[in-house]
């Protein structure tokens, strides 16, 4: 089979490297690709956006299977436009269509869609700039924290979790009438803050039938201690410890079934993957928002537990055979480290040359902001540089590998958390 890959983060490289260990991929392509996906794969110089040089090449290189890694094509509808042309109109594409993926690229469309298939989630109301007033007054009337979303897509950064009512009200005004995340935040989500501890659910679907994958606990913050500004992600550990068997069946019960269910009846053509931001508040899953994608670092956490035929599973989403395909899931632990570019989340310099030791020990390296230079030398290129990941029978073994890989990596100015999976293993005891 020939296949393309569409993305250039290290979720994209872990997809690459999963896909070529199966004897089925013939040639894999990844547009744009980063450096990591270039030593496996053959990387494309087109954007994962630009859907008339997507079409010709899969036209030119006769492409068998589309796999879409981000959100922002499938936003604006890559899946629609390939399935308009006469010539790819039955070609198999992992990713859902313009309307499925708004349960992404609209918070407030896919808190009505929860709301309308009775899945568990934050009370909410949404606001747009003639409501200002009712928000405001809107705001007085609920507890602290509160929890302000921008509607639309905004690289992980639209989120806002406000302590007291004053701080609220200003970051209100601020998203709503100073266009603080741009056309993103032109309707805001004001939602009700719960308390527990997340975690990451991953389902496949063929939009008819699922497999759960393996979840996984990533961490967004900066610093140690889950302290400091957001970022995409600095870590993930899989499976996470206060997701039991129990706890689980509630998930697909309570939430998985509804949705797949609701898809269906409301005729969103969805064939790819579902990421459920999951809150575990008592031993009660209550969902905080869809991706219409795979994690990013959460995938390199979990790729590497699934023993069986990645690349079958990919087709057998886009042929809607996904009844058949048997997924099987290694026991044990798998954690990841993201290493970045020092004054990441905020301004960071690029072109630091990156020292990779010759042979790892333990676990993978998967690049994400990555490039080579003039010189052909690996250089830091983004903010998020490196996704390291370790498998291990014990979580503390898991991650004593992967940290002794970080360690062998360097550039100048890089950051890494030092305490991933820390606080499971503070549960565990």
């Amino acid at each position: 089979m020939n296949i393309l890959l569409l993305g250039s983060g290290g979720r994209e490289h872990a997809f690459a490297w999963k896909i070529v260990q199966s004897p089925k991929c013939s040639r894999l392509f990844v547009a744009p690709g980063n450096a990591g996906t270039a030593e496996i794969a053959e990387n494309v110089a087109i954007s994962a956006t630009d859907f008339d040089g997507l079409l010709q090449f899969i036209l030119k290189e006769k492409i068998d299977l589309v796999v879409v890694g981000p959100e922002e094509p499938l936003v604006k509808g890559l899946v629609d436009f390939i399935r308009s042309k006469p010539e790819t109109a039955k070609l198999p594409v992992v990713g859902p269509s313009k309307l499925g993926a708004t349960l992404e690229g609209s918070k407030d469309f896919s808190k009505r869609f929860m709301h309308r298939n009775h899945i568990p989630t934050a009370a909410y109301e949404t606001f747009t700039p003639d409501q200002i007033d009712q928000g405001l007054a809107y705001l007085e009337r609920q507890s602290l924290p509160i929890v302000l979303k921008a509607d639309g897509l905004a690289a992980g950064k639209g989120v806002l979790i406000c302590q007291t009512l004053e701080e609220a009200k200003t970051a209100l005004k601020e998203m709503l009438l100073d266009a603080k995340f741009g056309e993103a935040s032109s309707k805001v989500v004001v939602e009700e803050f719960l308390t527990g501890i997340e975690l990451s659910v991953f389902v496949a679907t063929d939009g008819i039938s699922y497999k759960i994958l393996p979840e996984a606990k990533d961490y967004k913050r900066i610093g140690d201690g889950d302290t400091g500004l957001n970022t995409g992600g600095m870590g993930a550990v899989s499976p996470v410890t206060f997701a039991d068997d129990e706890f689980m069946k509630k998930v697909e019960k309570r939430i998985v079934i509804p949705t797949i269910e609701g898809l269906a009846k409301e005729n969103m053509d969805y064939k790819g993957f579902l990421f459920i931001g999951l809150m575990n508040k008592d031993g009660e899953p209550f969902v905080i928002e869809y991706n219409v994608r795979m994690g990013d670092p959460e995938t390199e956490a979990v790729l590497p537990r699934i023993e069986s035929d990645f690349l079958e599973m990919l087709l057998a989403i886009g042929t809607e055979n996904l009844r058949q395909y048997q997924l099987k899931i290694s026991p044990e632990y798998s954690t990841t480290v993201v290493m970045v570019s020092g004054g990441y989340p905020g301004s960071y310099t690029k072109g630091h040359p990156i020292t990779l030791p010759e042979i790892v020990e333990h676990g993978v390296i998967f690049h994400a902001g990555t490039a080579r230079n003039s010189e052909g030398d690996l250089i830091n290129h983004g903010g998020r540089v490196i996704a390291v990941t370790a498998n291990g029978g014990t979580l503390e073994e898991a991650l004593k590998n992967t940290y002794t890989t970080v360690h062998s990596i360097s550039w100048n100015q890089v950051y890494f958390r030092k305490d991933i999976g820390h606080d499971i293993l503070k549960l565990k005891k």
